[in-house]
């Protein structure tokens, strides 16, 4: 695993924490399921719980119907009708069992689309928050993370992603990405484990 660890300093108090798309519609039995999903819980739960009002749900919200959506959407959608919520029931975009606890405080931004920034949802929190760096784990690291980070690093945030936070489908560009997310975004991004974050994000 390719790992920077927090090479600008400690993280502010006023760090947020966007926790990417850690819903039931990603875990078992579902046409998505991740196999690291479960994996990564327990420390998502851990770093959660260290400043609850500080953290930031994505929820990613398939559309109603098969067929349904905008331009190449409505081909995906044909494609994956077993996932639209007709199918699933609205319940399988509800978070994790085990990080609903936490809301509220946290908050839960919804998003149609990988990127939580296009829907404004995410801008508008973050712009009342004061806050400068973001610390992103979730799933998948190769999709929705990625598209989460790129945003993040074009706004102009200090991004901290947590590599045992974060987790895909497939593992070989989960691998990849994170190579490339500390090699080629060396002076925009910091790649570290979510103990690095625990530590340096004091209370």
């Amino acid at each position: 695993m390719e790992r920077t660890g927090l090479k600008f300093g400690p993280l502010a108090p006023d760090s947020l924490h966007v926790c990417v798309d850690m819903q039931t519609l990603f875990s078992d039995g579902y046409p998505w399921a991740l196999p690291w999903f479960g994996r990564i819980l327990p420390g998502l739960e851990a770093l959660c719980a260290h400043r609850p009002a500080q953290t930031i749900f994505t929820r990613f919200i398939p559309a109603s119907r098969p067929g349904e959506g905008r331009g190449a959407w409505a081909r995906y959608y044909q494609r994956w009708a077993a996932v639209t919520l007709a199918e699933i029931g609205a319940g399988a975009i509800d978070l994790a069992p085990a990080l609903r606890r936490f809301v509220p405080p946290a908050r839960v931004v919804d998003k149609h689309v990988y990127s939580p920034w296009l829907e404004g949802g995410l801008d508008a929190l973050l712009r009342d928050s004061g806050g400068d760096t973001l610390i992103i784990s979730g799933g998948e690291t190769d999709i929705c993370v990625m598209a989460t980070v790129i945003g993040a690093i074009d706004r102009g945030y200090r991004v901290v992603l947590v590599a045992d936070g974060v987790c895909s489908f497939s593992d070989e560009t989960h691998d990849a990405m994170l190579k490339m997310f500390a090699r080629r975004f060396s002076e925009q991004l910091e790649v570290c484990r979510i103990a690095d974050v625990l530590d340096a994000w004091r209370r």
